[in-house]
């Protein structure tokens, strides 16, 4: 990852699906431009993981275990954080991913209401545990995890597509209200990424097949996102807000 911003330097910022994948990336991303860094998951393991590479690298970061469904557990991280490295100035709303097939005739009301829940209302409990602060310190920067399934139809499940459509027009909505207050509010909607988990599930002939119907003809990656994630994050996008960004490898339709 090449390009720097320095404005990131010291920042304070929270990362939740912090333990894998793009948010793993996402949170050593930050790190490595000198901010202090609190990733948030449900598996203590791969936290440690994640900490220990940015430890490694001279980073500074935790760990914090939270439901990001339970606006306790999310209070309480606040204060973790507030606690060690002091009032947060970038959010990370990236929890969720709950996308598998199932045909909508399907899909249960209690899997309808448990894909939202991780998906969509966790992103709202997130950012409602930080605003009052991000309010009183009069500045802040929020980004919020959408999906290309959310942009376009595919093959995820219905809830999945519903909730990650609603991630957008939150943010176009929180970026009207909160503009006043000094906080930017922006949204990624990535298509196929290579995590961790699509590498080790999906055969490589089919990976090939996939990056084929990508223009750039290949899969994104979790740096391709985290990148993105700064570029939002950093002064250099001090004039953007209520944006989506497809980070798609040209692979979207509106």
């Amino acid at each position: 990852m090449s390009a720097t911003y320095s404005d990131l330097a010291g920042k304070v910022v929270v990362v939740t699906g912090g333990s894998r994948g793009i948010g793993a990336r996402t949170a050593g991303a930050f790190a490595e431009q000198g901010a202090l860094v609190c990733a948030v998951g449900r598996d203590h393991r791969a936290l440690d993981a994640v900490v220990a590479g940015i430890a490694d690298k001279g980073g500074a970061a935790f760990g914090a275990i939270a439901d990001v469904t339970d606006s306790a557990a999310l209070d309480g991280v606040r204060e973790q954080v507030e606690g060690r490295f002091g009032p947060v100035d970038v959010l990370a709303a990236f929890a969720g991913g709950q996308g598998f097939p199932v045909p909508s005739r399907q899909l249960t009301e209690q899997r309808w209401r448990e894909v939202l829940d991780a998906d969509l209302t966790s992103t709202f409990l997130t950012i409602q545990a930080f605003l009052p602060g991000l309010i009183e310190r009069g500045g802040g920067s929020i980004l919020t995890m959408s999906s290309a399934a959310g942009r376009e139809a595919s093959g995820a499940n219905l809830a999945y597509a519903v909730a990650n459509a609603g991630l957008v027009q939150l943010t176009r909505q929180l970026a009207a209200e909160l503009g006043p207050h000094g906080i930017r509010v922006n949204c990624m909607a990535p298509s196929s990424i290579r995590t961790e988990k699509v590498a080790a599930h999906m055969p490589p002939d089919v990976q090939e097949q996939v990056a084929a119907l990508h223009p750039l003809r290949r899969l994104g990656t979790p740096d391709d996102v985290a990148s993105t994630a700064l570029f939002l994050a950093s002064d250099a996008a001090a004039w953007l807000t209520g944006l989506t960004i497809d980070v798609a490898g040209g692979r979207i339709t509106h």
